[in-house]
């Protein structure tokens, strides 16, 4: 177990390092500049600017204290909010994407789970075509449709939710549904597939052919082998949700670090992309390993190392 750790902290890092080199070359290879503006600033203050930020030196110096900074943890000064830190921002505003994040994740798996599990067991009637009407509406309407649906009738029409902000648990319930609507109904469908394969599987008919109580046999057995898709998915799943959704916290007015990243990229702010983008990088690598290694203690079966156990 620690050796492959280890393995996989060595790729993290080589991975990291592609994304870092990527996004810094990808920004300096955009036209305009972050002291871009309506109003040309004078040559001697855009120069002074450059000079305090590093820009004018050559490409190559630029890498270098990048990688540096970046590895002592220090995403540096943002170009267009004066005096505040990279990491500032995300101290702030990920506390706020990680809360809505992990409400929309506990929404999206149980439910998900939930939906798919009933869609198998009743598969060819009622609750079953019932249930993948709401997984194909779920993936096929986009989450900020679902987003505004939900101002309008429960915020608007019914008065029930705010219809934005972020003050207190209230606020965060119709961003939580819009954010884990589509994951809801994708954890649907692996459900239900994952459940009809294993219930039509060989230790299933044995284990009915033994008097097993059915519920026994969906629980503790079959919902365990077919919760291995859904694993798999709950990964990049987990690092988009909690790092906060773009569109919904734009949406909603929410604070969070999806918002001050699209900013980010509108304002051409050099170090607030890339802190963000790394910071984006190092939760979805770091959640692909801990699925990685949950699928040893979901299936014994498997080894933590690659393969199955024979």
């Amino acid at each position: 177990m620690l050796a492959y750790i280890g393995k996989r902290l060595l790729y993290i890092l080589l991975a990291l390092w592609l994304i870092i080199t990527a996004t810094f070359f990808l920004m300096r290879l955009a036209p305009g500049n972050p002291f871009a503006s309506e109003r040309a600033l004078p040559p001697e203050i855009e120069a002074n600017l450059n000079a305090q930020y590093g820009l004018d030196n050559p490409w190559y110096i630029q890498y270098k204290d990048y990688l540096i900074d970046t590895a002592k943890g220090d995403f540096g000064t943002s170009m267009k909010y004066k005096y505040r830190e990279t990491n500032d921002i995300i101290k702030e505003s990920f506390p706020v994407s990680m809360t809505l994040g992990l409400e929309a994740m506990f929404l999206a798996v149980a439910f998900g789970v939930l939906i798919g599990v009933i869609g198998a067991l009743f598969h060819n009637r009622w609750p079953d075509y019932l249930t993948t009407i709401i997984a194909v509406l779920g993936i096929s309407i986009p989450s900020f449709v679902m987003a505004t649906l939900l101002q309008y009738y429960l915020a608007l029409k019914l008065d029930i939710f705010p219809i934005a902000g972020w003050k207190g648990f209230i606020y965060s319930v119709l961003p939580a549904i819009a954010l884990s609507a589509t994951p809801m109904a994708f954890i649907a469908k692996l459900t239900r597939s994952s459940m009809l394969e294993e219930t039509n599987s060989e230790y299933v008919k044995m284990a009915k052919a033994k008097g097993i109580k059915k519920v026994t046999i969906t629980y503790k057995h079959a919902l365990r082998n077919a919760l291995l898709p859904v694993v798999t998915y709950l990964g990049p799943l987990t690092a988009g949700v909690v790092t906060g959704s773009f569109v919904i916290e734009e949406i909603f007015s929410i604070p969070g670090l999806g918002k001050h990243f699209v900013n980010s990229i509108t304002n051409r702010d050099y170090t607030v992309i890339m802190g963000t983008t790394v910071f984006y990088s190092i939760i979805l690598l770091f959640a692909v390993l801990i699925v990685d290694i949950l699928y040893g203690f979901i299936d014994p079966r498997i080894k933590v190392g690659g393969g199955k156990s024979k």
